[in-house]
C-alpha cells in the first residue's frame, strides 16, 4: 500500500503542476516541457512561462492575452533571459525559500537568477498590471520584474532614474538591440544607438538643446510615468498623449528593433495591436545606426525605409546591415596628392565632425581633407545664420541619409584613380532594412529506447528509489541541517549566476605569498601581487571593511564585474569567507599614474593617451552601462597603466560595493574621495552626481600636465620677493588667462620633464578642458562624454 500511496500522489502532483496556475509556491518549478505551465494574473490579463525564440530555444517571457504564446500572436512585455536562452526540455523556473528564482538550462547550469537576501519567499505571483513578483512572509515585495524591464514599458509601471529599455535584436531576434532609452545625464529622457562601432543620441534630435524643445533639465528626480489612459509625462517636462487616449485598453510602449520609440494599444474586438503614437515618424531615417557605417539611409513609399553602401563599398554582413559597409578599396595614402574625391547628390551625413570651417571656399575645403589622414570625406553647405559656406570634414561616415532636398554637397575621398559610373553614384543599389534572425540552439538528446516494458521498469525503479531518497533528505533536513549547510547551497548557484571565479583565502593567501609583495593601498583596501594557479599575475585586493552580508557582497560584485570596457580595470573573481573580503584584478605592469608622474619614460605622447582613455573609461560608467555608477574617488593611484601604458580605471567599484547611494538624489551616508581631488559637494551637503567625477578628472588632468600635486599648492615668488603659496587650480588659471598675450606662460605651467617636449595647442586645450571640469559650480561642469569628444577631435592632430 505504501508504494501504491505514494505512485497515487506523484500522479496527482503531476496533473496539478501541469495546469496554470496563479502563483507559484516556493520551492517549486515551472518546466519548459509544459506548455500549459503557466502563471496567470488574477483577471487573466497577464500570462507568464516559456516563450519560444528559436529552434529549441526558450526565454522565460510575460506577455498579454493568451496562456499558450506563439510569436506571431502575442508580443512579450518582458523577458528574463533574452541573451542566453534556454532548451526545450530539461529547463525549469524555480523559487527557493531564499527568495531567488532561479532558471536552469538541461544540465542544471543556471543561466539567469536573482538575488534577495534576508528575507524567505512565500510564492511567486502575476499582477494584473504585468508586474511578476516574489512575495515574502509578511506579504512584501522581495524581487518584481517591474525593476529589470526590457523593451516595455507598462502602465502604471514607473521608469525610474536608473531604468533602461533595450530594443530586440530584430522581429525574429528578441535579444539585446542597438536602441536604448534611459535618462542621461542632463536628466532628459534620450533615445540612443550603442551600436557595434559607434554610439549616439537621435532623440531629440541632438542639433537642438533640450531646453529649446521644451524640456526640462533641470530636475532631480528622473521619472516617467505612463497610465492607462495613454497619457505619458517624464520628469522633463515631455508628455504626449495616445490617439485613443480616455479609453482604458491594454497598452504597452516599447523601443522596437527600428529605433523608434512607440505607443501600442490592444483592440478588445479584433485583438490586434496598433500604433497609437510614435516619437519619430515611421518615414524617417533620423534613426541613427539604422544602416551601419559607410551606407545611407532612403525612403520610398513602395520599398519603405531602405539602406545602401557609399559608392566603392560593399556590406559587411549580408544579412545585418548594422555593421555597414566597408572599402573595396585601400588609399594608398589618405593624406597625401593622390585621393580623389567623387560628389554625392542630396546626401547628408550627421555627427563626427573632425572640425568645421566657416567662410571658406570649396577648393580650401578639399584641400584641408586631402591632407588630413584621418578625414574620409567632407561636407560643403550654406549656412542660412551665417550666410556663408561651412566646410564639415568628416572621420567617419555615420548617420548617412539620402535627403532629396538637401541643400549642400559631399564629397567621398577615394583613391584618385577610381571612377565611378552616373549609375553608380546617384542610383545606388538598395536593399531592406532587416537584421540576421537569432542564431539557434541546437542541443542533443539521449534518445528513448524501443522497448516499452523495459522503460516503465526503469523509471518505476528510479521513481521509488527517488522516493525513498527523499524521505531520507527531509528527515536529514528537519533534524539535521544547519544555518550554515543552507547558506553555501544558496552560495552554490550564486556562483554561477554571477559568472566569476570564486577563490578561497587559502588560494589566495598562497598566490600572493602570504600576501608579502604589497604594490599598492589606499582607504578601501591593500592591493598585493599574486600568482594564481593557472600562472596568471593578479593584483589581489583585501578590503579594509569586511562588514558587509556575503550575499551583499556578491550582488555588488555581479554589478561591478559586469562593467566591460578597455578603459576599466577587468575584475577576474572574488573571495567572500568569513571575515575575509577580496578581489581579483588583472595585473598592471607599469603601476599606478601616481608611480609614474615623476618618470621620464611618461613623456608627452603618454601623457595625452592616458588622459584621453581615462575619459573613455568614465565616460562609460556615466552614459553607456546599464547601471549608473560614480566612481568617486578619481585620483592618480587608480589610474592603472599597462605595458603599453594605455589607461585602465581601477577601485570603480569601491562606491558601489560599499554604498550605493538610494538612487534618486545619489545621496551618500558618508564622504567619498582623496583630500585635493574631491569636488565642492562633498562639504557642501548638495546632491552627488556624475559632475563629483568630472572634478576629480580635471585636477587630475591638471597634475598630468603640470606635474604639481593639487595637495602640496604652488610655490611663486611674490612681487616682494617673498615665497607664496598657491592652490594649483588658480595658479593654472591665473598663468592661463596671462598666456593670451604673453605665450611663454603655458611654459611656466607645463612639468619641466616636457618642456620643449609637447604638443602646444593639445595641451592648451588639455588645460582648458581641465578648468571646465573643475568648476566650483557642477552644472558649469561639461558631461565626461563632452570632455571625451573634445579630445578625440584633437587626439590625431600634429
Amino acid at each position: 500500500m505504501f508504494p501504491s500511496f505514494w505512485i497515487f500522489l506523484s500522479l496527482l502532483c503531476l496533473q496539478l503542476s501541469s495546469a496554470v496556475r496563479q502563483s507559484l509556491p516556493s520551492g517549486s518549478s515551472l518546466s519548459v516541457e509544459k506548455p500549459s505551465d503557466v502563471l496567470v494574473s488574477p483577471e487573466g490579463a497577464f500570462f507568464a512561462g516559456f516563450f519560444r525564440v528559436g529552434n529549441n530555444a526558450y526565454s522565460f517571457a510575460i506577455w498579454h492575452d493568451n496562456p499558450i504564446c506563439r510569436a506571431e500572436s502575442c508580443f512579450p512585455v518582458w523577458m528574463a533571459n533574452r541573451n542566453v536562452p534556454v532548451n526545450g526540455k530539461g529547463s525549469r523556473l524555480s523559487l527557493f525559500e531564499s527568495g531567488s528564482l532561479v532558471l536552469t538550462d538541461a544540465g542544471d547550469s543556471i543561466l539567469w537568477s536573482t538575488v534577495i537576501v534576508g528575507s524567505r519567499a512565500t510564492k511567486l505571483q502575476l499582477n494584473d498590471t504585468g508586474n511578476l513578483i516574489v512575495v515574502g512572509e509578511k506579504g512584501d515585495i522581495l524581487w518584481q520584474s517591474f525593476d529589470y524591464p526590457t523593451d516595455t514599458l507598462l502602465p502604471k509601471q514607473p521608469m525610474k532614474r536608473d531604468t533602461v529599455l533595450i530594443s530586440s535584436r530584430s522581429r525574429a531576434n528578441y535579444s539585446a538591440g542597438f536602441y536604448r532609452l534611459y535618462f542621461s545625464d542632463d536628466n532628459v529622457l534620450h533615445l540612443i544607438f550603442d551600436g557595434p562601432t559607434f554610439s549616439s543620441t537621435y532623440w531629440p534630435v541632438p542639433w537642438s538643446r533640450p531646453s529649446d524643445q521644451g524640456r526640462f533639465i533641470y530636475n532631480t528626480t528622473r521619472s516617467a510615468f505612463l497610465d492607462p489612459l495613454g497619457h505619458f509625462l517624464s520628469s522633463d517636462n515631455y508628455t504626449f498623449f495616445s490617439s485613443d487616449y480616455g479609453a482604458i485598453l491594454p497598452r504597452r510602449l516599447a523601443v522596437d528593433p527600428d529605433g523608434n520609440l512607440r505607443l501600442y494599444s490592444l483592440n478588445n474586438v479584433t485583438r490586434k495591436w496598433s500604433v497609437t503614437w510614435e516619437a519619430m515618424p515611421s518615414t524617417s531615417c533620423l534613426v541613427h545606426g539604422v544602416c551601419g557605417n559607410n551606407s545611407l539611409c532612403s525612403y520610398d513609399r513602395l520599398l519603405g525605409r531602405t539602406c545602401s553602401c557609399i559608392p566603392g563599398y560593399f556590406m559587411v554582413d549580408q544579412n545585418d546591415w548594422s555593421f555597414g559597409c566597408k572599402p573595396s578599396f585601400q588609399l594608398s595614402d589618405g593624406c597625401s596628392s593622390d585621393v580623389g574625391f567623387v560628389m554625392l547628390r542630396d546626401v547628408d551625413f550627421y555627427g563626427y565632425d573632425y572640425n568645421q570651417t566657416s567662410n571658406t571656399t570649396l577648393s580650401n575645403c578639399r584641400s584641408m581633407c586631402a591632407s588630413l589622414c584621418s578625414c574620409r570625406g567632407f561636407q560643403y553647405t550654406m549656412s542660412y545664420t551665417k550666410r556663408t559656406y561651412v566646410c564639415f570634414l568628416k572621420n567617419e561616415l555615420v548617420n548617412g541619409q539620402n535627403l532629396p532636398n538637401f541643400e549642400g554637397q559631399f564629397y567621398l575621398k577615394v583613391n584618385k584613380s577610381m571612377r565611378f559610373t552616373r549609375e553608380e553614384l546617384e542610383k545606388r543599389k538598395q536593399y531592406n532594412c532587416t537584421s540576421r534572425p537569432m542564431e539557434t540552439l541546437r542541443r542533443r538528446y539521449r534518445q528513448k529506447g524501443n522497448s516499452g516494458v523495459f522503460n516503465f521498469m526503469l523509471w518505476f525503479a528510479v521513481a521509488v528509489g527517488g522516493i525513498e531518497i527523499l524521505l531520507v533528505f527531509v528527515v536529514w533536513v528537519f533534524f539535521y541541517r544547519d544555518e550554515q549547510d543552507t547558506k553555501e547551497g544558496y552560495h552554490n548557484y550564486l556562483l554561477a549566476a554571477t559568472g566569476f571565479q570564486r577563490f578561497t583565502y587559502d588560494e589566495l593567501k598562497k598566490a600572493t605569498k602570504n600576501f608579502s609583495k604589497e604594490i599598492g593601498r589606499g582607504s578601501g583596501g591593500i592591493v598585493y601581487r599574486g600568482i594564481l594557479s593557472d600562472n596568471r599575475v593578479a593584483a589581489v585586493k583585501l578590503l579594509n571593511d569586511a562588514t558587509t552580508g556575503e550575499a551583499d557582497f556578491l550582488a555588488e560584485v555581479s554589478t561591478i564585474g559586469k562593467l566591460n570596457h578597455m578603459n576599466l580595470i577587468e575584475m577576474w573573481g572574488y573571495c567572500a569567507e568569513g571575515k575575509y573580503r577580496l578581489l581579483v584584478y588583472e595585473y598592471m605592469e607599469h603601476g599606478s599614474l601616481a608611480e609614474n608622474l615623476s618618470s621620464t619614460e611618461l613623456d608627452w605622447s603618454k601623457r595625452f593617451n592616458i588622459a584621453v582613455g581615462t575619459a573613455k573609461g568614465l565616460a562609460y560608467l556615466h552614459e553607456e552601462c546599464l547601471e549608473w555608477v560614480l566612481h568617486c574617488d578619481v585620483k592618480p593611484q587608480n589610474i592603472l597603466l599597462d605595458s603599453e601604458y594605455q589607461p585602465k580605471v581601477a577601485d570603480l567599484g569601491l562606491s558601489k560595493l560599499m554604498d550605493r547611494g538610494n538612487g534618486v538624489n545619489s545621496e551618500f551616508s558618508r564622504i567619498r574621495g582623496t583630500r585635493g581631488y574631491m569636488a565642492p559637494e562633498w562639504v557642501s551637503n548638495l546632491p552627488i552626481t556624475s559632475k563629483v567625477d568630472v572634478y576629480s578628472y580635471g585636477i587630475v588632468m591638471l597634475e598630468l600636465a603640470t606635474g604639481m600635486s593639487p595637495t602640496g599648492g604652488v610655490h611663486s615668488l611674490g612681487s616682494g620677493g617673498d615665497v607664496k603659496n598657491i592652490r594649483l587650480v588658480p595658479w593654472v588659471r591665473q598663468k592661463m588667462q596671462e598666456s593670451a598675450s604673453n605665450p611663454t606662460r603655458v611654459d611656466e605651467m607645463v612639468d619641466p620633464s616636457l618642456v620643449g617636449n609637447y604638443d602646444k595647442k593639445k595641451m592648451e586645450t588639455l588645460i582648458q578642458v581641465a578648468l571646465q571640469c573643475v568648476a566650483e559650480e557642477r552644472e558649469a561642469r561639461p558631461s565626461m562624454g563632452q570632455v571625451l569628444e573634445i579630445l578625440l577631435q584633437h587626439e590625431n592632430t600634429e
